[in-house]
């Protein structure tokens, strides 16, 4: 028999999501985006001779529970450890950080959230009832990981440790000895560690790519997408992989109640943008390699009301603005009169913050749309 707790719960509103809900699809400029350059349905069918025929060719019936073979086989070959047995796809990270948390996670139980996180990592998994207790990183201390901190945040009891890496919102990647350490003490405690990787393989220098935690750790759930690093959040897809064998098995029959099987055509297209990610990847971090430059150049001309911790991976950096204030009227205000959005960062519980997105082609004409609008604003 497969367990899982209740359903009936409480959840916070989902702050970011009710934000990009009121602006994403009205404003000219996206500044904010977490994800990177799409990619056409064309561009991808191109990447392999018979993909087109195959695509054409499709049945729209319902497809495997646990995703198609072919799929979960491209998603294994990215691992070091994993087969595709191991891999469960899911209709994106969301539903994937949903079931997880409600498979393994009790009302009494106790998780440790690392924060600031994606606000569904901290609110899912109170609504489940369990105790949940946040690892703190602060932008005043380089948003530095205190080792120490996380020991005390642990218990006797303590069932799930989420952590991400590379970290949304700040763009910063976990240290070699931290991230070792984090496994270490996961593996003494035997605590699942959930690691949200949507960002693996984004690293601006690859020299600087961590393990994933299903490699290192038989209790390790790799969380990971095709939304973020390769740019297809249209496709909805994501997945888990895990060498626990039995939480698979919850979190399949949890999944039977979401969503139950993915859309045939995503995860055709999403096969072969796996198989193909070198050049998803390629064109994306060349693309984020190059804007970065020119946001660190705004950031740096406008000290007075920026200053940051330069992002090393991923297309996101989370600007401090002064003088310390709640940063969602500049959002407000500059998404109405120059129509570019930013994301307030009091929606990851940073109020002081914005996120920055330059993953995009069009970030020199948003940058250049924000200047302006800070000049008015200076007069």
């Amino acid at each position: 028999t497969i367990g899982f707790p209740t359903l009936t719960m409480e959840i916070a509103p989902f702050a970011i999501e009710h934000f990009y809900a009121r602006y994403e699809f009205a404003a000219e400029h996206m500044l904010s985006s977490s994800d990177c350059e799409s990619w056409s349905i064309e561009q991808l069918l191109a990447l392999e001779p018979d993909a087109p025929e195959r695509l054409s060719a499709l049945r729209l019936g319902y497809t495997e529970v646990r995703g198609s073979p072919e799929l979960r086989e491209a998603i294994a070959a990215t691992y070091e450890t994993i087969a595709p047995e191991d891999v469960l796809v899911l209709s994106c990270a969301e539903e994937a950080i949903f079931t997880v948390l409600h498979s393994l996670l009790r009302p009494g139980d106790h998780a440790v959230i690392e924060t600031p996180c994606y606000g569904s990592a901290l609110e899912v998994a109170r609504s489940t009832g369990a105790d949940v207790a946040r690892w703190r990183r602060r932008f005043e201390d380089g948003w530095a990981y205190d080792v120490d901190a996380l020991h005390g945040a642990l218990r006797a009891g303590t069932r799930l440790l989420y952590v991400n890496t590379p970290h949304n919102p700040t763009g910063t990647q976990m240290p070699a000895a931290v991230f070792e350490a984090v496994a270490d003490v996961a593996r003494e405690r035997d605590v699942a560690l959930l690691s949200d990787e949507v960002y693996r393989e984004l690293e601006h220098d690859p020299a600087d790519r961590r393990p994933a935690a299903c490699d290192v750790h038989p209790r390790g759930i790799s969380l990971g997408s095709v939304s973020k690093t390769y740019g297809l959040p249209g496709l909805r897809l994501g997945w888990i992989a895990t060498r626990d064998p039995q939480l698979l098995r919850a979190v399949e029959a949890l999944k039977l109640y979401t969503t139950i099987c993915s859309s045939a055509p995503s995860e055709l297209l999403a096969a072969i943008a796996v198989r193909n990610r070198g050049a998803l990847i390629g064109r994306n971090l060349e693309l984020v390699r190059r804007n970065l430059p020119l946001v660190a150049a705004l950031v740096e001309a406008r000290a007075e009301l920026l200053s940051w911790v330069e992002p090393t991976a991923g297309p996101i950096a989370f600007p401090r603005v002064s003088p310390p204030a709640d940063a969602a009227s500049l959002c407000d205000e500059l998404v109405e009169q120059a129509s570019v959005l930013l994301l307030p960062g009091s929606v990851f519980g940073q109020p002081q913050h914005v996120r920055v997105g330059f993953g995009r082609v069009g970030l020199p004409e948003a940058l250049a749309r924000f200047d302006e609008y800070l000049d008015r604003r200076a007069a």
